[in-house]
């Protein structure tokens, strides 16, 4: 079966529909653990203090300055749990990810140069390794998958 992996077009639907679940994992993870409507109005609330620190300093307002100077820890503060809910899944997933990365696909594909063509590259096909083609599909899903979840980091509704 590992022979079969190693030869194109197998390699590359393989590591396509690898990508894809995997990108649908981490993201039903990351819709699972974050509090998405918390996440919108910290966001706006950010956003917000943004616009008024970015006032103030266009217009010398004083009154407006001192009111974003004294709003600057706690939106600090939000800025902090922002990150942090953003990451949170990346914690989660990192050892199976490596797990799967180096006990899996690199020892598979270690002997294998090519494992997609992309025809439309120049005058002869682009040959890709395997750790390329996955970053593209990975790339790709994730964030197809995030914006159809409505998981994208950083994102108000």
């Amino acid at each position: 079966m590992s022979e079969v992996l190693k030869q194109i077009p197998y390699s590359t639907i393989f590591l396509l529909f690898l990508s894809m679940v995997l990108s649908l994992a981490t993201s039903l993870t990351s819709r699972l653990l974050t509090n998405r409507e918390q996440m919108t109005a910290w966001n706006k609330e950010i956003a917000a203090w943004r616009s008024d620190s970015l006032k103030a300093s266009r217009t010398g307002d004083k009154k407006l300055l001192a009111k974003v100077k004294k709003q600057e820890r706690h939106i600090m503060q939000l800025q902090s749990k922002v990150m942090w809910q953003n990451t949170k899944t990346s914690f989660l997933w990192f050892v199976p990810f490596l797990i799967m990365w180096y006990m899996f696909l690199a020892p598979l594909y270690s002997d294998v140069w090519a494992v997609a063509y992309l025809p439309w590259m120049t005058n002869s096909p682009m040959q890709l390794p395997f750790y390329l083609w996955y970053l593209i599909c990975s790339l790709m899903f994730s964030t197809l998958i995030a914006k159809g979840l409505g998981t994208t980091p950083g994102a108000t509704e």
